[in-house]
């Protein structure tokens, strides 16, 4: 095994030696020439361990995809970007950062042209960040109807009554309706509320956006949704697009610039093109569900947001001199209510030793992805970013009706008047289950507090606008839980005036905490590969509207207080 680990150590050591050799030698860029960029597939906060590699899923980081149009803004040298846009696994936060990224290669005179690749139904999200651009093509053969946005809800009480289980819970909060896709039958006017709310914020964003970039007038671009045009050359008659065209008869059309591919333009140092950082910040990650300890991957490969290891992040970036500021980018739809306040500690002792805290938020930052950024000294939240959600439940499976249908008797004995709070074969007593309620109250209150403090908001405020309700970033910002909307630059930018630096100074994001050995990752990843693709393969067979619960539900302990969300359908 040692001779092993040395062997890869050895290739690491030439690999880095010679990626180090070619940035060396200077990658030669014409004048005038044009980026070819590709956007396609997964886009994560962190970089991609070696298990999310070896159980097949495709990711990129969304900081480095940002980073790289970011250094074409400054490059003189290129004339323009073309952007190849095919399916894109995203959640409308991610997608407005991109779409933000392309725009503001316009504002710096960049011809931007967006090329769309795509076979599918509904191409919303990847329209939207295309319609960016300049100019948007498709290819020739494109069929995609455009048809405005939906969202399914699922509803899995008469599966589990099916199956013999009873789901008991307490909650608090009107809008905590998490419970409800699990034991309800239906949607209830609460959630029916919430979640109408929700998408008619990013239907606003939608059509405000598309207009401004296509410049057609927000009713007309309505009645063009309406009737869902398909083929090219109904987009093209609609205004939506600018025609049809192959790869190579759009650049054709651009008259045939030099072209650089985005591999070739990774290798240009940020240096080449002026960047010059006059502080450090730490970039810390929070994604994934929150879980108390330390981290490992989450049932399809993916990450956790562990206490104990963002706790360290904190206490390390917080201890570093070269550190001046703390941004916290959290993808999370919650947890565990103890962990979220063990990392809002965190943060809160971070600050407390003179490094000032900003939360970014991505697709989502929910209940206890929210409780997290509680205590920092600014949110910012893109405007269709999923927020708030300040509520808890708590949920107890009984399954006594499934072991019977089973043939599988069963018997229990408790000592303590409320013992019966850790059977899963019968009811709970009235006592019991006031002692639930008793513990979620508190939790609650808790979470009402960190809020209140955080936020300069008196506590019957954030009751007003919690209850477990969630927000879109924009109507989050009108409720004063968010303040700034904007992606992880203008996170940085709020970053820069907390420590007195200039908007445009450059700075440098140092990842904390450092990744973990290379020998240390590959064993966690041959130790959990296997089971880790039975589970995508699980994800994969349940319905679109059941895997966020399902996916989260499984990191968490059974019968503990949960900081979840009662939203997890995909607008789409």
């Amino acid at each position: 095994m040692s001779r092993l680990r040395w062997w890869l150590a050895a290739g690491l050591l030439l690999a880095l030696a010679a990626a180090l050799l070619w940035r060396g030698a200077g990658v030669p860029i014409q004048d005038g020439s044009w980026l070819l960029f590709d956007l396609e597939g997964e886009y994560v906060e962190a970089e991609p361990s070696p298990l999310q590699r070896v159980i097949g899923r495709r990711a990129h980081t969304l900081a480095s995809t940002l980073s790289e149009l970011g250094k074409a803004e400054r490059d003189a040298r290129i004339a323009g970007v073309l952007v190849r846009v095919r399916s894109l696994d995203v959640g409308w936060g991610k997608a407005q950062d991109l779409r933000r990224a392309i725009q503001r290669l316009r504002e710096k005179g960049k011809r931007t042209v967006a090329y769309l690749e795509l076979e599918k139904y509904g191409p919303n999200l990847e329209y939207y960040v295309a319609s960016a651009a300049d100019a948007v093509y498709v290819a020739p053969g494109t069929r995609s109807p455009f048809v405005g946005l939906a969202a399914e809800y699922l509803f899995l009480g008469g599966l589990f009554e099916k199956l013999g289980v009873s789901l008991e819970y307490e909650r608090i909060g009107k809008y905590k309706t998490a419970v409800d896709g699990l034991a309800g039958r239906e949607m209830s006017d609460a959630n029916r509320e919430m979640s109408e709310a929700i998408l008619d914020s990013i239907q606003s964003q939608f059509l405000t956006d598309i207009a401004a970039s296509r410049g057609i007038g927000r009713e007309e671009l309505q009645a063009i949704v309406d009737q869902a045009p398909a083929s090219p050359a109904e987009l093209e008659a609609r205004r939506l697009i600018d025609g049809a065209a192959f790869l190579d008869e759009i650049l054709e059309k651009e008259k045939q610039p030099p072209l650089v591919k985005a591999d070739v333009y990774a290798q240009v140092p940020a240096s080449a093109v002026g960047f010059a950082p006059k502080a450090s910040f730490a970039l810390i990650y929070g994604a994934g569900s929150v879980v108390v300890g330390e981290g490992r991957a989450g049932p399809a490969g993916g990450p956790v947001m562990a206490s104990v290891d963002l706790a360290e992040a904190f206490e390390q970036a917080a201890a570093s001199p070269e550190v001046r500021a703390i941004v916290f980018r959290i993808d999370s739809p919650g947890g565990s209510a103890l962990a979220s306040d063990l990392i809002w500690r965190a943060v809160r002792k971070a600050r407390a030793k003179g490094k000032p805290v900003v939360a970014s938020f991505s697709d989502v930052a929910a209940s206890g992805g929210y409780y997290v950024a509680a205590g920092a000294d600014r949110i910012v939240a893109q405007p269709s970013t999923i927020t708030g959600s300040i509520g808890v439940f708590v949920i107890r499976p009984m399954i006594a009706g499934a072991l019977d249908k089973l043939g599988i008797g069963f018997a229990s004995i408790t000592r303590g008047q409320h013992a019966d709070l850790l059977l899963s074969t019968q009811p709970l007593s009235e006592g019991a289950r006031e002692r639930m309620r008793e513990e979620v109250r508190g939790i609650y209150q808790q979470f009402v507090a960190r809020v209140a403090e955080g936020r300069g908001l008196d506590e019957k405020r954030v009751n007003e606008v919690g209850r477990g309700r969630v927000w879109t970033g924009a109507a989050a910002k009108e409720a004063g839980l968010v303040d700034t909307l904007g992606g992880l630059r203008e996170a940085v930018a709020e970053a820069k005036g907390l420590v007195g630096l200039p908007a445009d100074a450059d700075v440098v994001l140092v990842p904390f905490p450092p990744p973990k050995p290379l020998v240390e990752q590959l064993r966690e990843t041959f130790q959990g590969a296997v089971s880790l693709r039975a589970d995508a393969l699980a994800q994969g067979l349940l319905p679109r509207g059941a895997r966020g619960v399902v996916g989260v539900l499984r990191e968490l302990p059974a019968g503990a207080p949960l900081l979840i969300p009662p939203v997890f359908a995909e607008v789409r």
